[in-house]
This record gives structure tokens, C-alpha cells and sequence, in this order.
């Protein structure tokens, strides 16, 4: 089931892209990422509503309280560059470029989480950043 959701992202981060392309045209960079992030904060409170999770706010311990909002400014981060890119590039080289923190995940993830790290794991890195090349030079 992991996989489905995973891919029905894949589907929303490619439309995101292509949507925030046309609408940044023309907007601040900040200002847009600001106006998505509304709309985003607002439809995860929605969900948060509609499956009664928010129960579940008072039982978040403090580590975890830290590294969500660690998280969250990380993205802020992300998107606000994200965004800045796809003002003054072309759609179709930023997104491969975006998509190089698939390689970068890898590699946290190996170093921090202590994931396996596999003959399979680097061959895959290695294409997604040829391609990444292949993709914007």
C-alpha cells in the first residue's frame, strides 16, 4: 500500500511543479510560496479534523515536537528555493535538480538512520544523477 500513496505523490509533485510554474509567473517567489503554504496548512488541518487526529496532539512527545518543526523549516526552506528556481528556470531542468534530494535522502538516511546501503542502492544513485546531468546540461 506504501507504493501507492508513494506514487499518487509522485503524481501530485509533478502537477505541483507544473502548477507553480504558472502561477509563480508574474508573483514573488515568497509571496507564492507563502499563499501555497496557506492552502497546504489548511487542508492538513482539514485532515487532521475529518479522521480525529487531533487527539492525538497532546501525546506528542518533546524529540518529536522538535524534529517536526526541524522538518518543517526544512521544507519551508525547500520550497522557498523551490520556488525562487522555478521563477528564473525552466520547469524541465528544475524539477531533475529538485529530485537529486532522492540521492541525497540515500545518503542521510545511510549515515543517520544507520539504513542498509547496497551494490543496488548506488547503482541507482548514480543513474538518477547521470540523468539529473543528462537532464539540465
Amino acid at each position: 500500500m506504501w507504493f501507492v500513496f508513494a506514487f499518487l505523490s509522485a503524481i501530485f509533485a509533478a502537477l505541483t511543479s507544473i502548477l507553480a510554474k504558472v502561477g509563480v509567473e508574474g508573483v514573488n517567489s515568497n509571496l507564492a510560496t507563502a499563499i501555497r503554504t496557506i492552502v497546504v496548512l489548511l487542508m492538513a488541518w482539514l485532515m487532521v479534523f475529518v479522521t480525529h487526529a487531533q487527539s492525538g496532539l497532546a501525546e506528542i512527545s518533546k524529540k518529536s515536537w522538535i524534529f517536526l518543526i526541524l522538518s518543517g523549516l526544512a521544507t519551508g526552506a525547500s520550497w522557498l528555493c523551490y520556488y525562487r528556481a522555478l521563477q528564473i528556470g525552466e520547469a524541465s531542468k528544475v524539477v531533475p535538480v529538485d529530485k537529486l534530494s532522492v540521492v541525497i535522502t540515500i545518503i542521510l538516511a545511510f549515515v543517520f538512520l544507520h539504513e542498509s546501503f547496497t551494490m543496488k542502492s548506488l547503482i541507482g544513485m548514480i543513474l538518477i544523477t547521470i540523468g539529473t546531468l543528462i537532464m539540465v546540461l
